[in-house]
């Protein structure tokens, strides 16, 4: 299985590990965490992802099956996904720390590991290298690629490189290290999303005055607000309806686009407004582009989608020109509304929520025209909307810039590990620091 085996390391079988293997019932369970130190739960397949395990994604068992010791996870094991869809078999995990009474279903194999070979983030790590997944795979069977499964002896007869005892020991204190950078610039970024949804209430209820400060509250100054159809805004500040800010009708896009002309016009999809706008462009004929001139789009237009992802926001940006598809609503902002305020305001927790008012249906719902261009909103004047840009841009690229940091590390992570977890790089005490830095 192996075309070479890497100094000191090797061949085993996943059964040579472990002390013992364990799955476990897929009841019919309430959908929610265990509340009590009496229930117990079960592990859903969605704890057990590449990105790592997830204690909270289990569910409270029926009594019956409460009390099942040999089943319960705990601190050390390794669990491996054995039956779903088939880009969803073979994944593994290595459990950190978990809450008791929490048990493996039967979707997954518990491996609780030898004493000697405590080192599960490397177990599981060796086990999602390209071979032993392969093995899997291949012995994955099913009556469709949506639901496919392989046996326990398939994942104990699995075989693994090896490494010695003290290199797993490094290379599991490298992976902690980096985890640890992971974890922190994770905490970092949620820490950022959160004060900005808090930054986003202030800005978007309070704005900045002319002296660059956020207003007090109307608690604490009600002499600088005024009564208006969204109740106290600030004096400066008008409430008006979405079409009274846009300089022509809203409307949405083509109704049938038909097949792609190469030199056709671009039509905006949904799936293009989070994007750059230079992928994914579908193109119509002219023909029907010339049927729907009060949709084609210039830079600046805010797009709303009304159909499918509802309430999904996007900026056309200057280069782009052409129309939108029937899922998309084009609002062209007037001379007194900034473009990315509006898109912020929009977006908000604020703008989606009164977006929801102009909703119709229930099996599929979407957002209707003639509701939504009656919706109010708060204006602030255009140097005010300008000030409050600034402050959430610049919040936006301190979130992008530790983003960035952490896919780096991810990546860092994933391209070391794999070296370290197939001895394509070796690694003792003198060494691991400098990787590990």
């Amino acid at each position: 299985m192996f075309e070479k085996v890497p100094s000191g390391w090797q061949v085993v079988s996943v059964k040579d590990l472990i002390d013992t293997h364990f799955s476990g019932p897929s009841p019919t369970c309430e959908e929610r965490n265990i509340q009590t130190e009496s229930e117990w739960g079960v592990f859903k397949t969605t704890a057990v992802t590449w990105s790592g395990f997830n204690e909270f994604a289990h569910k409270t068992l029926p009594q019956s099956y409460w009390g099942q010791k040999h089943l319960e996870v705990k601190a050390g094991d390794v669990l491996v996904t054995k039956a779903g869809p088939r880009h969803r078999v073979g994944v593994v995990v290595h459990v950190p720390a978990t809450q008791p009474r929490l048990i493996v279903s039967g979707k997954m194999i518990g491996l609780r590991l030898k004493a000697e070979y405590c080192e599960s983030d490397v177990i599981a790590g060796l086990l999602s290298q390209a071979e032993p997944q392969k093995y899997l795979d291949d012995r994955s069977t099913g009556m469709a690629e949506s639901q496919v499964n392989f046996t326990n002896t398939a994942l104990l007869n699995t075989t693994l490189l090896l490494p010695p005892k003290e290199e797993r020991a490094l290379i599991s204190e490298i992976g902690q290290q980096l985890e640890i950078q992971i974890r922190q610039t994770e905490a970092i970024v949620a820490k950022l999303q959160q004060v900005k949804q808090g930054l986003l209430r202030d800005l978007l209820t309070r704005g900045i005055d002319a002296s660059g400060q956020l207003r007090p509250p109307y608690e604490q100054a009600p002499e600088l607000y005024k009564e208006s159809p969204l109740g106290e805004i600030p004096k400066e500040w008008d409430a008006r309806t979405l079409q009274e800010i846009s300089s022509t009708p809203i409307c949405y896009g083509i109704v049938q686009v038909f097949g792609y002309v190469a030199d056709g016009v671009p039509v905006l999809a949904i799936r293009d407004l989070l994007g750059d706008y230079s992928t994914n462009i579908h193109r119509t004929a002219h023909s029907i582009d010339a049927g729907y001139t009060r949709s084609r789009v210039k830079g600046g237009d805010v797009l709303i989608s009304v159909k499918a992802t509802i309430g999904r926001i996007g900026v056309v940006p200057n280069h782009f020109e052409g129309n939108i598809s029937r899922d998309i609503a084009k609002i062209r902002p007037s001379a007194g509304v900034s473009s990315n305020f509006l898109c912020f305001l929009l977006r908000s927790p604020l703008g989606q929520k009164t977006l929801e008012l102009s909703q119709v249906g229930t099996t599929r719902a979407e957002l209707s025209i003639a509701p939504l261009k009656e919706l109010f909103f708060p204006i602030p004047p255009l140097k005010e909307q300008e000030r409050i840009d600034t402050v959430i841009s610049s919040h936006e690229a301190l979130i992008k810039e530790n983003e960035s940091n952490l896919t780096k590390l991810k990546q860092q992570k994933f391209g070391l590990m794999d070296d370290l977890l197939t001895g394509k790089v070796r690694v003792n005490k003198m060494t691991k620091q400098q990787l590990s830095s």
